[in-house]
Order: C-alpha cells, then sequence, then structure tokens
C-alpha cells in the first residue's frame, strides 16, 4: 500500500519497497506492559525493559500527602481494589470538566496507597495478575530503573506524563516541584538526561521549562492548528517534541500528510501514541496487521512511539 504524503510530491515507501536509512524509533513502554501485567507496576516496567523498551511511561498522581504515585488516573477505581478497601471514601468530583464518581488518589495518603493491589481494567486482557502487585511510587519506578540500568549495562529511560496538572494545583497538590526535584536527586537535570517530560497542558510544560533542562513533549488530543506549521513553530518555544495519536498522521484511508516533516522542520520530535496488537485497535487500512501498521510509521520517520506491547514493536520496527 502506498502512502501518499499530503502537499508533497514525495512518498513514503511501500512495504515492498526500502527503508530509508534511519535510526529506529525510541520504543516506549505504555504503562509498563499492560497486555500482560495490569498497568502501572513494577512487575511490568521491569518485563518492557527486559523486552527491550528504550523507555518507561508512567502516569503521575499525587496522594494526600503529597506523593507521586504511578496510575493514569487520579480515579483508583477500576486500576485498584481501593473500592473493597476504603469504601466509605467515594466520592464525586469534577475533574478538568468532567464530573467522576470513585476513588481518588488524593483522598487516600499514602501508606493508605501502599495497602492497595493492582488489577487489568480491561476486560480482554489477562487478569492473573490481579491482586499481585502494589502502586509504585515515582520514587521506587526510578530506583528500578537504577538498578536495570547496572544489570543490563544499557541506557534505559523515564518519561512521565503530569495528570491534570491544572486540577491538582487547584487543590494544593502541584506536581511540578516534586516531580523536577525527584528527576534533578536522580541526576537528571539536563537536555542528555534519559528523560521526557510529557503534558497535554502547554501552562504545565512552560512552569517545567522553568524549572529544569529535560525534554519536555507537548502531548496533542484535538488538534486544530497545533500541527500546521505555525503551530509546531510555537510549540518549539517551550517543548522538544510534539506526542501525537496515530490518526494524527495517518487518516483512516490510509493517507498519510506531512506533520512529521513540518515538526522535523521546527526542530521537534515526533512521538506517536499508542500501537496495540489487538484487532480492536489497528485501523481499517493495516487490514488485521499491528506490524503493517508500525512499519507504516517507521517509514513515515517517526522518532518514538508508544505501545503497549514492547516485544512485538521492536521486533516489527528493526527488521
Amino acid at each position: 500500500m502506498l502512502f501518499l504524503l499530503l502537499g508533497c510530491t514525495m512518498s513514503v515507501p511501500s512495504e515492498s519497497g526500502p527503508t530509508p536509512p534511519q535510526q529506529r524509533p525510541l520504543v516506549i513502554a505504555h504503562r509498563g506492559l499492560p497486555s500482560v501485567f495490569p498497568d502501572h507496576t513494577l512487575a511490568g516496567y521491569e518485563a518492557a525493559a527486559r523486552l527491550g523498551a528504550d523507555f518507561l511511561e508512567p502516569d503521575l498522581v499525587p496522594t494526600k500527602d503529597g506523593h507521586l504515585i504511578c496510575r493514569h488516573e487520579n480515579d483508583l477505581t477500576h486500576t485498584t481494589d481501593v473500592a473493597e478497601r476504603f469504601p466509605d471514601l467515594r466520592r464525586t468530583k469534577v475533574v478538568d470538566g468532567t464530573e467522576i464518581t470513585g476513588w481518588f488518589s488524593e483522598d487516600l495518603t499514602l501508606a493508605e496507597v501502599r495497602s492497595l493491589r493492582a488489577k487489568q481494567p480491561l476486560d480482554f486482557r489477562p487478569k492473573d495478575q490481579d491482586g499481585l502487585h502494589t502502586i509504585p511510587t515515582f520514587g521506587e519506578l526510578i530506583g528500578l530503573v537504577k538498578r536495570l540500568q547496572s544489570e543490563m549495562g544499557r541506557p534505559i529511560g523515564l518519561y512521565p506524563e503530569t495528570k491534570h496538572p491544572s486540577y491538582f494545583q487547584s487543590v494544593g497538590l502541584p506536581l511540578e516541584e516534586p516531580l523536577v526535584d525527584a528527576i534533578h536527586a536522580a541526576g537528571w537535570s539536563s537536555v542528555e538526561a534519559p528523560v521526557f517530560l510529557q503534558s497535554f497542558e502547554a501552562e504545565n510544560l512552560k512552569d517545567l521549562r522553568n524549572r529544569t533542562r529535560v525534554r519536555l513533549i507537548r502531548l496533542i488530543d484535538e488538534p486544530g492548528d497545533l500541527l500546521t506549521p505555525a503551530g509546531l513553530a510555537e510549540i518549539a518555544t517551550y517543548a522538544d517534541g510534539v506526542g501525537v495519536h496515530k490518526s494524527h498522521l495517518i487518516g483512516d484511508d490510509g493517507v498519510a500528510n506531512d506533520v512529521v516533516a513540518h515538526a522535523h522542520a521546527a526542530g521537534l520530535l515526533v512521538h506517536v501514541y499508542t500501537f496495540r496488537d489487538e484487532a480492536r485497535y489497528l485501523p481499517s487500512w493495516a487490514e488485521g496487521s499491528a506490524e503493517a501498521e508500525l512499519r507504516a510509521f517507521h517509514r513515515l520517520g517517526i522518532d518514538g512511539l508508544f505501545t503497549d506491547h514492547s516485544r512485538s514493536a521492536i521486533t516489527a520496527i528493526s527488521e
């Protein structure tokens, strides 16, 4: 299948054509290895690293007493057994404009969080690990990365996302200071550090830019004008790259656009989320093949990709 670059005379090489010489994209282990383990567990992170992932991606939310823990959302209802352990802490809140009823990280102390156990939130993924793993702190994940770097003799990076930073600022639990303090204490404070910090909020990234020189990634949900040359140039004033959804680069019709070229022209890295092997997540143009999808994006010249399946991602883009 041939993918035309909109607005360009060149095209992405077909499956049978040559792949342009380029370093393979970074493989970013999205929430650890959630295709096998519950999201955000030390066991999942370690497994992904041992499969060859370049970066481990935790989402960070705070506890009531200000400790950063690794969870995709501050609503712990679907990824832990919090409802059984603390039934009286059920609350209804408005987070970033959305009303949510559940159990929230900011209502539990770290000691209470340590009593929780992780569980798989998706019915179609394995649940044999439910109840076996605790909820890690960001500090514990840093410790794991340091140990694995030493044992494996290769760089392993961290790619934290600040979840709902404006909301947490409003409730007196800002994420920026403890996050930066933790990575700087680990010896990671320069642009060469094996760290990317990511956020959907521009103001959060601008705040972080004033605190650290590690690389920053602007996550993009609804692109609007953000992925135009002018929008990308603006992002380049405070970030080092963009994190974009797959559909931002290749449409449902299988036709690619020129966002990667524009981003690179602005000096920005392009990291793409999220690649999963299950058929339900594959676009129709991939014809049921996760490998074909990954290789198509590799041929676009992306710099990194988030995946729930580290082994198959590495295999697909390394051949």
